[in-house]
């Protein structure tokens, strides 16, 4: 195999995991392969998902005056392991992808957390093991101070449902992800994730500079480089299955 079967991105809201995937859905297909290791591709985002949530639950509300299911009126989950809900949705989703799949291709998996809601180490333990046995993480490191710059500047209220203009409040967004594990989650090993009996090799894609907002050849540069280096570790991975 010359791709990705799963590439997962995890990174702070608004650090360009979106842009990163606009751009690559933009090269062409052979191109997409040999520089970066990227087939034909299936998106998979739990955005979508957590907004349906919140629309459904205002109109129950507003319109049939019933309980709300999922969210309070303030934009909070009513449990804090709906999450983890999320989570498994995005897997029960590829379980349905893949049974209907007829042609090698990259599912990009896109999510971020923050330790206030278990961070990504409570959130890999939800992903199935059909994901975990064939991913490879590509993690956007960008510190705070720059998520909530780029949440503002994106932000458009007419398109609130937007995957790259949607945005949440400053309150909000130090609340839910000022603090962020990866590092912990990272720290005992500098090539793979260990997730209950699966070891998952991942990057760390640096964009503090903001080189996604731009995109042009110097994002697809830095894209190629990291995927490079992660490449020979999913095939060392994999080639002992």
């Amino acid at each position: 195999m010359k791709i990705f079967p799963i590439l997962i991105l995890n990174a702070r809201p608004a650090a360009g995991k979106s842009e990163i995937i606009d751009y690559l859905k933009k090269v062409p297909l052979e191109e997409r392969i040999a520089r970066f290791h990227i087939g034909p591709l299936q998106i998979m985002d739990d955005f979508p998902m957590l907004w349906t949530w919140f629309e459904e639950d205002d109109l129950l509300e507003n319109i049939f005056h019933r309980p709300r299911l999922h969210t309070t009126p303030d934009g909070d989950f009513i449990y804090l392991d709906m999450w983890h809900l999320l989570i498994r949705r995005l897997s029960l989703e590829y379980s349905k992808q893949r049974r209907d799949q007829t042609e090698d291709q990259t599912t990009l998996i896109e999510f971020s957390r923050g330790v206030q809601h278990g961070g990504y180490q409570a959130a890999y333990q939800h992903l199935s093991d059909a994901i975990l046995k064939q991913a490879a993480c590509l993690y956007l490191r960008v510190p705070f101070a720059e998520s909530l710059r780029k949440n503002r500047a994106r932000y458009n209220p007419d398109r609130p449902d937007s995957i790259l203009e949607h945005g949440l409040s400053d309150d909000k967004l130090e609340r839910l992800y000022r603090d962020d594990d990866w590092g912990d989650f990272t720290t005992s090993d500098p090539e793979f994730l260990t997730v209950r009996n699966y070891r998952v090799p991942y990057a760390v894609f640096e964009n503090e500079d903001d080189v996604t907002t731009a995109g042009g050849e110097l994002l697809g540069l830095r894209v190629e480089k990291t995927l490079h280096s992660l490449w020979p570790c999913w095939l060392q991975n994999n080639s002992q299955k």
